[in-house]
């Protein structure tokens, strides 16, 4: 299976209001082709778009969604594993050792951990705090993500990465997506960027993910 590529273009300073309404991200690729391999049901639109400068990897989602569900009860990472969200995870290799989750709900409330084969998860870890901004919005019809990583700490943790073609990440983009049912129970439809030919949904292998190339 070839690696999907999204290139990353370049720009200046992206302002994050959580509305995705900076006009850089119209020269952004815009990346829609997202799917549930493990669920029949069409997949309602998604748009990720990804911009870099000097200093930061901007990421943004638009998410087709009238009927969010988020997790109130309180704001542990275990609440934001119950709502609605979506997902970036980095990895430093292919054999995932380590890789790094970034989970963000509406609200905007973050759940980031490092990670090991076998889903070895270590949620005491946290992104270094001045390399990590997010934004959210959300209205009747969809919900907004948008987020800057600084370049130090993406380089500080081995992620970004350079060979003969520039500077490359290596990323997983997802989303879950929570619906209430009349039992009372949460039912989830995992939705991803790559498809990683699994049986059952998976997202913490190395098959699901792809390619992020920073354009000159």
């Amino acid at each position: 299976m070839d690696t999907p590529v999204y290139k990353v273009k370049k720009a200046t300073e992206v302002r994050l209001s959580g509305n995705v309404d900076d006009p850089q991200w119209n020269i952004a690729n815009n990346l829609t082709d997202f799917k549930s391999p493990w669920d029949n049901k069409p997949v309602d639109p998604i748009s990720f778009r990804a911009l870099y400068d000097e200093e930061y990897l901007y990421f943004s989602f638009i998410v087709a969604d009238n009927e969010v569900y988020t997790d109130l009860q309180d704001d542990s990472k275990e609440s934001i594993a119950q709502s609605d969200r979506v997902e970036l995870f980095l990895r430093s290799d292919n054999l995932l050792d380590p890789y790094y989750c970034l989970e963000i709900d509406t609200q905007p409330r973050v759940m980031d951990f490092i990670a090991r084969p076998n889903r070895d998860f270590d949620l005491g870890w946290s992104w270094p705090a001045e390399g990590i901004e997010v934004k959210s919005a959300i209205d009747e019809q969809k919900f907004s993500v948008e987020g800057k990583l600084s370049l130090a700490s993406l380089k500080t943790l081995n992620l970004l990465k350079q060979d003969e073609k520039g500077y490359y990440l290596e990323v997983g983009v997802y989303r879950a997506k929570y619906t209430r049912k009349t039992t009372g129970q949460n039912k989830a439809t995992w939705i991803t960027w790559v498809d990683p030919q699994t049986e059952y949904p998976e997202f913490h292998i190395k098959d699901s993910f792809g390619v992020f190339r920073l354009e000159p």
